[in-house]
């Protein structure tokens, strides 16, 4: 039997990635890098067996993404029964288009000769922003995946999602034309002035980010009952024409898929993207609501920086506000028994914030419940409660509660209700499992992690600069973890994410007393 650990490589180091672009002989790389992680394709323990002194080489033009896979060793296993090395061609084939598997040197060839080409070469679809970072300029471009030139260049760079998105999964581009228009992409490239030689496209790729079109159900008034008719009406429905996305239904747009490659993250390029596509889909007079398929820690981090830079910029924060007090010895205008501690009790919501202004605001910033009523709480700890309060010892404040002669003792209480609030009702079906005293205690455990969580973003916050697109580091947000479904998308959640009660389900509802229905999660 043959030494696993002889012939066994780690999959991760073994796979390296490069753009490569013409040189003047043959192609040099622009970058190289190694995937995060190689489990969908080379299974759990992400070894490939078979194999000493193994290099996979995945070559992709900067421009155009055209793929090459050079697969190199010092030695092979030789078949023992059962036992034989893995074949990494044919298991790569399941993930990359055919052309990656010409000969290493007719691709080098190829990419030296395509000179033309690539000087005329540009990205698909429409210019939607440019920026300067760092001194050099980019560009973003989107376009439908209904056009050729996209699922081409999808096609063939989509085997990163499996290395980089936890969950990810190809987009299937055999779909029909109608559900493949539901889908839009967003390109970042690099647009180099002047150009470095005449061989050289000016374009190079910095990531890309999908987005797919939900139609969700809208109730309607239900019909009046017709009177009874004595003879059946008998008739035969006519043969319904394929679904072509409507430019006058209401949608949702979710964001799937949203990678900056290793070699551009920190620097800012994430933070352009997302905003690219949050204008797009504000000024969309369609698109209802803007949500995220299951975010990783990186991203979720990316996203709350923007939205809250975003309302701050455009005023939503400065409209949201504990209601005002009566005096400093009582609640602002709350009858005291509505504290009391007694079963029933509900926290009374309605006083202490302006609901209707702030659905208002959700629904004309076009945010998810779960994301604006996160942001709504982010705002409410940064100017409503004083830092004091929060530090002043969190027992013997609370005791007072509502009653409280101190101000920023009661903002604090009235803060941490809401909170309570929120996840409480997220998360009733698994608390009303537990025993009240372990029940009261997980939610306690999760406003104090919420509020640790709320206090890093914040200070992040300040040190970047609210509200700032440029020379920013940090992360990019590079991956959401998005996995293709039937018509749709269905999360996987990031291995080792933070450990918090609240489920983090975009499409949950709002506050006790507010008015939303309930969202209808739509699967296309």
């Amino acid at each position: 039997m043959a030494d696993q650990d002889e012939w066994s490589t780690n999959a991760n180091e073994a796979v390296s990635i490069s753009f490569v672009q013409p040189g003047n002989t043959s192609p040099v790389a622009l970058s190289t890098f190694h995937p995060r992680f190689t489990y969908p394709i080379f299974g759990e323990e992400e070894c490939i067996f078979g194999y000493q002194g193994l290099d996979i080489n995945l070559r992709f033009a900067a421009h155009d993404l055209l793929p090459n896979v050079s697969v190199k060793y010092d030695k092979k296993f030789k078949t023992v029964n059962d036992t034989e090395a893995l074949d990494i061609e044919e298991t790569l084939k399941q993930w990359m288009p055919e052309a990656s598997f010409q000969d290493p040197a007719t691709y080098d060839a190829q990419i030296q000769q395509d000179a033309a080409a690539a000087m005329d070469w540009k990205p698909p679809g429409e210019l939607i922003n440019s920026y300067t970072s760092r001194g050099r300029d980019f560009q973003i471009w989107s376009c439908e995946l209904t056009d050729p030139a996209a699922q081409q260049l999808i096609d063939r760079i989509q085997i990163l999602v499996s290395f980089f998105i936890e969950g990810g999964t190809p987009i299937p581009l055999d779909d029909q034309d109608w559900s493949l228009a539901r889908w839009k992409v967003f390109f970042v490239y690099e647009k180099l002035s002047p150009v470095p030689s005449r061989r050289t496209s000016p374009y190079s790729l910095v990531g890309y980010s999908t987005t797919y079109t939900f139609y969700p159900h809208l109730p309607s008034s239900a019909p009046e009952t017709p009177a009874p008719r004595e003879t059946p009406l008998t008739f035969t429905l006519p043969p319904s024409p394929p679904f072509s996305p409507s430019t006058t239904l209401p949608s949702r747009a979710r964001i799937s898929q949203f990678l900056i490659l290793p070699s551009h993250q920190s620097h800012s390029h994430g933070t352009h993207l997302y905003n690219t596509l949050a204008r797009t889909f504000l000024s969309s007079p369609t698109v209802r609501e803007i949500t995220v398929e299951d975010p990783n820690e990186a991203f979720d981090d990316l996203r709350d920086h923007c939205d809250h830079a975003r309302l701050t910029r455009n005023g939503t924060f400065r409209q949201i506000r504990f209601a005002p007090s009566s005096s400093s010895s009582s609640p602002p205008n709350i009858d005291p028994k509505l504290f009391a501690r007694k079963r029933g009790v509900r926290v009374p919501t309605a006083h202490l914030l302006d609901l209707p202004l702030c659905h208002r605001l959700r629904a004309r910033n076009k945010l998810a419940p779960r994301q604006f009523w996160r942001l709504v709480e982010m705002h409410l700890l940064r100017t409503g409660v004083p830092e004091a309060a929060r530090r002043g010892g969190t027992t013997a404040r609370l005791t007072q509660r509502a009653r409280s002669k101190d101000a920023g003792d009661r903002a604090w209480y009235y803060w941490r209700l809401l909170v309570k609030q929120r996840i409480y009702r997220k998360n009733r079906d698994v608390l009303m499992q537990l025993e009240r005293g372990e029940r009261v205690e997980k939610v306690e455990e999760a406003v104090g992690e919420q509020v640790a969580d709320y206090e890093r973003l914040l200070r992040r916050m300040e040190e970047r600069g609210e509200g700032e697109e440029e020379e920013h580091g940090g992360d990019d947000g590079e991956g959401v973890v998005g996995k293709v479904g039937d018509g749709g998308v269905v999360g996987r959640r990031e291995r080792g994410k933070r450990k918090v009660v609240v489920d983090d389900d975009d499409e949950d509802e709002g506050l006790e007393g507010t008015p939303e229905p309930k969202k209808v999660k739509g699967k296309g």
